[in-house]
Formats: structure tokens, sequence, C-alpha cells
């Protein structure tokens, strides 16, 4: 198919198949325990993506189907995100860190004119922005939640010297959770050079104009950057100041088993 990226068919069936197959048989020989998970993650996405794109249309013709779609994105990364860090409800504040990265990217990129305000501009742009803020929260969360549990006695000593609760926690967890934003800065260093990522080459398929296709990547690499340091430090802090919690190891392992 001429102006396509990818020729939808039976080629596209069985390569699918082949490359599940190959995630799954190098899990099980590599003992990751997670077979059954890379399993359903890859029907969920085929799926899910089958759904969109039978609705997606509808959507970015009305700016209020528009929003709603951008709010249940953000909604599912916000659940997502939870589950990812702790099996505790605490979790769920994970949707006060990813909106505080989205918010402001999406905010600028509209206000600024950089990005239409039209749905089939608006829809893709956030999808990026959350799904990166989702990311960078979910990585934060867990490593600031287990350095808190693995180096509990250097956050008791903090506490024994007359530190505050929240400076204590910071001590302890801050240098682990900032590795979450090492994936973006790489991937925004190497841009061109070791990927073209999905936006440039969207933009470029479509338009056949390199220049704007670099802009719109561009736009979306450092909005994401911005995006996903707003939300590791939101989750940051909400870890340090006691909001995201895990619950006590008993209780944490019987939900683990029953998972």
């Amino acid at each position: 198919m001429n102006g396509a990226s990818v020729n939808v068919g039976w080629g596209l069936a069985a390569a699918l198949l082949v490359l599940v197959a190959v995630a799954v048989a190098v899990s099980l020989v590599a003992r990751f325990g997670i077979a059954r998970m890379l399993s359903v993650a890859s029907l969920r996405a085929v799926v899910q993506l089958a759904l969109v794109a039978t609705v997606i249309v509808a959507v970015v013709r009305s700016w209020w189907l528009t929003v709603a779609f951008v709010l249940v994105m953000l909604g599912v990364a916000s659940w997502t995100s939870a589950r990812r860090m702790t099996p505790h409800r605490s979790g769920l504040f994970a949707t006060a860190a990813i909106t505080s990265g989205v918010l402001p990217v999406l905010a600028i990129a509209l206000l600024s004119g950089a990005v239409p305000l039209t749905g089939i501009a608006v829809v893709p742009v956030a999808g990026i922005v959350i799904g990166g803020a989702m990311t960078a929260t979910s990585l934060g969360g867990r490593r600031a939640l287990d350095d808190l549990e693995q180096r509990r006695d250097e956050y008791e000593a903090a506490l024994a010297l007359g530190g505050r609760h929240r400076d204590a926690a910071m001590l302890v967890c801050r240098p682990a959770a900032t590795q979450a934003l090492v994936p973006p800065m790489d991937q925004t260093r190497t841009v061109g050079l070791v990927t073209l990522p999905g936006a440039f080459v969207g933009v470029l398929i479509g338009s056949g104009n390199p220049v704007q296709a670099a802009a719109a990547q561009v736009l979306v690499l450092i909005g994401l950057l911005a995006a996903e340091t707003v939300a590791v430090a939101g989750i940051l802090e909400l870890v340090a100041r006691g909001r995201v919690v895990r619950p006590p190891a008993d209780s944490h392992r019987k939900y683990t088993e029953r998972t």
C-alpha cells in the first residue's frame, strides 16, 4: 500500500504472532515469570487499538468527544500507574502526579499555537504525553517506595538526627527515583541518530515535509521531557510526605499471591 508505513493483512498478523511468540519464549527460557503478562499485554494492545481505530474518526471531529477521550486516557494511565506502584488505595494519587505533568505541557503547546486546537492534533499529542508521564510516575514511584523499604535504617537514622519525615524520605529515595528520567533523556539526546520516533515518521509519511516532521518530533520530545520531570517530582513529593504508601509486608505478600 503506497504511502503507508505498514501493510495491513495476513503478513502483519503472522509477524505479530511470531513477535509475541519470541517474547514469550525468551521469557520462559530466561525464567522471567512474565510470559502470561506478555501475552495478555500483546492481546490487549491489538484489541484496544482495533476498538480505538473504529471510533477515532468520530472522536476527533467533535471537540467535546476529544476532551472526553483525553480524560479517559488520563484515567486509565492513572489507574495503571497506581497498580504498578502499590496495591494500597493511596496509589490513586498517581492521578495528581500525572496530571501535574500533562496539563502544563498541553496548555503551552495549545496556547502557543504549536499544536492546532483540533481533535486530530490534540488526541495523539495528549496520548504521547500522558503515556510518558504514566511511565515516569510508575518508575519513580516504585523506586521511591522500594528504597524506603530497603533503606529503612537510613531513613530512621535521619529522623534520629532531627530530620523531618519528608526530608528524611527525600534523602533516601530521591537518587533512585530520579533514574526514571534517564530513558526520556537518552531518547531526546539520541533522536535522529539512533531512532526516528513515531511523531517524526507519521508527519513525514503524511505530509512528506521533513521540516514539519522534525518540528513535530522536537515538540513531542521536549514536551515529554518536561511532563515526565514534573510527574516524577510530583510522585516523589507524594511518597516523601506519606501520601503514597505500601501496605504492611504481610498484606502486600497476600495481595501478590492473589494476583
